[in-house]
């Protein structure tokens, strides 16, 4: 259960990014919460609180199974949850971008 716990935590911490990054410079931009989900653009109100909704449930995560930033299999895991969840989000918006430019 540690382990997982670690690599979403991981998860949650990066997608903390865009919506926080993206909401703070009030653009819209997809959330879970859009229509169609994942792919319809939320306002950027939604963005920072989806974002920051994220970046709580990382923390919580953190902070009740603390990480030593390192070579060591639990920061690993923190790294191996971003990476995971950043490569398909990348794959997915590419994607939902591409649709749009067709339209």
């Amino acid at each position: 259960m540690h382990d997982l716990a670690l690599i979403f935590a991981g998860a949650f911490l990066c997608n903390s990014l865009p919506h926080l990054a993206i909401g703070l410079q009030g653009r819209p931009f997809p959330t879970p919460l859009a229509t169609p989900r994942g792919v319809g653009d939320s306002s950027p109100f939604l963005n920072v609180l989806w974002g920051m909704t994220n970046l709580l449930a990382g923390l919580f995560l953190l902070a009740a199974h603390p990480v030593v930033v390192g070579v060591n299999l639990d920061f690993g895991l923190v790294i191996l949850g971003a990476l995971v969840l950043g490569a398909y989000v990348s794959w997915h918006f590419s994607r939902v971008h591409a649709g749009r430019r067709r339209d």
